[in-house]
């Protein structure tokens, strides 16, 4: 089938990217054919037609160029690779047919577009390998510019990082695509996609690294090897999608994973940090609360320093310093709020200027943040602390201000070449020509006004469209009083449209004038863009310093607010807390009952015991979440907080069935208890909430009593546990760091009432039936259920008896109104075990 000019263009793209869906410029629209075509009609809603007839009829779908970033968001979104073809000369000027060429892929890690990106959300492309057991991960945001790499040696602490950064997209070697962890990966809802493994060759990445940051070796960035693999292929991957500059991304952050907290995905999905558990939102989550930062770029900052608490003393104390500055001295802090309110995101203007896509009314924007600050300076210029004083120092860049101010128009057009952005004064060559084109159109009304006597014709009018220039219109019932000289160019229903020689000299002149003015706009627009560029870096250490103020001025403003204390961060092994608070359930609930916790040398284990709905898993997560806002540098919500530096924070709590992985919640729950038992440590924090309850209760209660035991003699981690398992109370008699507590019901006339405060001593009542009667199950089941536990409660008391007096092994018979049993019994709990020194609890 021989293919007509356009077309084999077409294949010829196609041919070199048969993974993407190709979006071809014909004109005013992007045209998609074949298959593609296909796709974008169910994909983006659009009409399927076609193209030729017989062999050659090919199916069509198009777009208009002006809507391509709303069909581009649907497009990535649902997982398709985008190749953008562009005209790369003007159709008016072009010999024949049109040279196209690609202009960039799109995926869903290399989105630049506003209207796709999340403000509030960093837009990470991941590049993952793996080599002698050694996972490098290398990230990078191509809106703002930011490249970060490390190596973790453990597959869990590597999904945690993952789940930390929340890629739109991961990049794997081709050989390693199908491999387990990958497809854990996948479950994540986070797009995969295959990279060739030459581009994680050694060398090869190396010699990409020099070439993008043009150094002679990669000394000055401490990478090791499997970071070198990572960071290069990413900078290939780039390079092959993007097919522009990348001179925004001009460092690599390498960065341990030691030196912050360790939360792995449980932990972070378990504490609503970012996202609550019911629909995946932001809304009730620890950022909701504490996030009323003023810029968008403060608020992704604001997401790091959650997950990512520090380990460093300094570096906390460094930020509550900062945080106190601005508590106690409220004007300063509501006048710094003023400034920022004046800055935009110039974290992704200026990848948008670095990289070619930005227009007028970005600079325009960068220009009012560059303003802004010399005021925030100047605010800062007696502050006490060091993080405000380090902010002080940040540049002004008062050149490239003053730059933008002289050239851009203040209102610019948002279409950069169709002119209307360029200030009048800036350029002579260009007022030349506006004088040119504005005295054309004067003289285009004084043509027509002269017109009009001369014929005697005084509906005549001077018109313009983009097919005939400018033209006369007469009325059909002036016709007879046209004169010989005009030329006829149109006839329509009502009218007939003339020309004559003056008004075409005139026409050429100025659209010829209009055309100039468009591409001399571009061109200086183009060159002062070059300018700002230059200083990239510069304002990239603005956007980073303007940021993390954002930051703190936002934990200032909600400790406040919120009457949260300043915590005491030690490297002691001991937690205080009194009167702690959830900084979440706090703010949905009237009259919060605030608790105490303590943990020492001598107390390492908490068991608490009460009925569900009583406030258990809202006091362990508190808990969990005060450690966590200490040691991101934040104010807590309690009375008291002296916070011995924890290292990692797990949690398992609440019941997560993994249908997709076909897990159930027991499995789940094994797995993450696991991860604990293996990865924690004597400075970790620990809340488990009933654990073993998703199997039998001997099989629960054994699970629990071991886990609990191995935590306590084998680890010395800080743990809370909370149970419905009473027999846990009994681990106080043999352990001396075990103690017990439970959460306080009032029970009266059959009701009860939780009273949410936790003391010390274990109970073993969980009022479960009373529970139920409050969720509304029917009278006749509730009858029947207390009936069958005063069955059971005499039961067990017969069982208690029995305990008590066995400590050897024997049979025993016995005989009551509600059973009969034979038993044997070789060991009871009461019986002190023996105490297992390491090397015996690894046999």
């Amino acid at each position: 089938m021989e293919l007509s000019p356009g077309m084999k263009q077409y294949f010829d793209i196609k041919d070199k990217h048969p993974d993407c869906l190709v979006l071809f410029r014909m004109g005013d629209f992007y045209e998609t054919f074949y298959e593609d075509a296909k796709t974008a009609a169910r994909v983006l809603d659009i009409t399927l037609t076609a193209r030729g007839k017989g062999e050659k009829r090919a199916p069509l779908a198009g777009i208009p160029y002006h809507a391509l970033d709303t069909y581009l968001g649907k497009l990535v979104k649902t997982g398709h690779k985008v190749c953008i073809v562009e005209q790369l000369e003007d159709p008016k000027l072009a010999k024949g047919l049109v040279k196209r060429g690609v202009a960039r892929i799109v995926t869903p890690g290399t989105v630049i577009e506003d209207s796709i990106l999340s403000q509030n959300n960093n837009n990470f492309l991941l590049a993952l390998n793996k080599e002698n057991d050694v996972f490098g991960l290398s990230l990078a945001d191509i809106s703002t510019g930011e490249f970060l790499t490390t190596e973790v040696k453990d597959e869990n602490k590597l999904l945690a990082e993952i789940d930390k950064f929340n890629p739109a997209e991961v990049i794997v070697p081709t050989s390693y695509f199908e491999n387990e962890l990958i497809k854990k990966i996948k479950d994540k809802d986070i797009f995969v996609n295959s990279f060739d493994d030459r581009f994680f060759w050694g060398e090869k990445a190396e010699k990409t690294i020099k070439e993008h940051f043009n150094v002679l070796n990669l000394e000055g960035f401490g990478l090791k090897a499997v970071s070198v693999t990572t960071s290069g292929a990413l900078l290939s991957y780039i390079n092959t999608t993007q097919f522009s500059a990348l001179n925004h991304i001009n460092k690599i952050n390498t960065y341990s994973v030691e030196k912050y907290m360790v939360m792995d995905s449980a932990t972070q999905r378990n504490l609503e940090l970012l996202r609550n558990i019911r629909d995946g939102s932001s809304r009730g989550t620890l950022f909701d609360v504490i996030n009323k930062t003023t810029t968008s770029m403060g608020a992704r900052k604001l997401k790091k320093w959650l997950l990512r608490p520090l380990l460093e003393i300094k570096d906390i104390n460094k930020r509550l310093d900062g945080i106190t500055e601005l508590i106690d001295d409220a004007i300063l802090k509501e006048d710094i709020k003023e400034v920022l309110a004046k800055f935009s995101d110039i974290e992704r203007i200026i990848g948008k200027v670095s990289y070619g896509s930005s227009n007028a009314r970005d600079l325009i924007s960068l220009k009012f943040s560059l303003q802004a600050v010399p005021k925030l300076k100047e605010l800062l210029i007696n502050s006490k602390t060091e993080f405000l004083k380090e902010i002080n120092q940040i540049d002004e860049l008062k050149e490239s201000a003053e730059l933008i101010e002289k050239a851009i128009k203040d209102e610019p057009a948002a279409v950069l070449k169709e002119g209307n952005i360029i200030k009048k004064g800036y350029s002579q060559e260009l007022d030349e020509l506006r004088d040119i084109a504005f005295n054309g159109k004067k003289w285009m009304s004084k043509f027509e006004e002269d017109e009009k006597e001369k014929t005697g014709i005084k509906s005549l009018k001077i018109k313009y469209n983009r097919v005939f220039g400018y033209f006369i219109e007469v009325t059909k019932s002036n016709v007879h009083l046209v004169p010989n000289s005009y030329i006829r160019k149109q006839t329509q229903v009502n009218h007939e449209r003339y020309i004559t020689e003056d008004l075409k000299k005139k026409e050429d002149m100025i659209l010829g004038a209009q055309d100039k003015i468009n591409s001399l706009e571009y061109s200086l627009f183009v060159k002062v863009c070059e300018e700002i560029v230059k200083k990239t870096l510069e304002i990239q250490n603005i956007a980073d310093k303007v940021s993390s103020l954002d930051c703190l001025v936002s934990l200032a403003v909600v400790a406040a607010e919120n009457n949260y204390c300043r915590p005491e961060v030690s490297e002691l092994d001991a937690i205080k807390i009194e009167n702690g608070r959830h900084p979440v359930i706090e703010k949905i609930t009237n009259n919060f009952v605030d608790n105490d916790v303590n943990f020492d040398e001598n107390e390492r284990m908490k068991i608490i015991t009460g009925p569900n709905m009583s406030g258990k898993s809202t006091l362990l997560r508190q808990n969990a979440l005060i450690i966590l806002m200490a040691q991101i540098g934040s104010y807590v919500p309690a009375k008291v907080a002296k916070i011995g530096i924890v290292d990692r924070i797990f949690s398992r709590v609440g019941a997560y069935d993994d249908l997709s992985m076909g897990q159930s919640t027991f499995m789940v729950e094994m797995n993450e208890t696991a991860n604990i038992l293996n990865n924690s440590t004597p400075r970790s924090f620990i809340i488990l909430d009933e654990i073993g309850r998703g199997t039998s209760t001997y099989d629960g209660f054994s699970l629990a009593w071991a886990i609990s035991e191995y935590l306590y003699t084998r680890i010395r981690a800080k743990t809370m546990f909370a149970t419905h398992y009473h027999q846990l109370n009994k681990m106080t008699e043999q352990f001396s760091g075990i103690k017990n507590y439970h959460v306080l019901v009032e029970e009266k006339n059959d009701k009860i009432t939780f009273l949410r405060k936790m003391v010390s001593g274990g109970t073993d009542k969980s009022y479960g039936v009373h529970v139920a009667k409050l969720a509304g199950l029917p009278n006749e089941v509730i009858k029947r259920s207390k009936v069958l536990m005063k069955t059971l409660e005499e039961e067990d008391k017969i069982m208690r008896k029995l305990e008590e007096k066995v400590v050897t092994s024997k049979k025993v018979e016995i005989e009551d109104e509600f059973t009969k049993k034979e038993i044997q019994i070789t060991e009871t709990i009461t019986k002190k075990p023996k105490q297992f020194t390491l090397e015996e609890w690894d046999k």
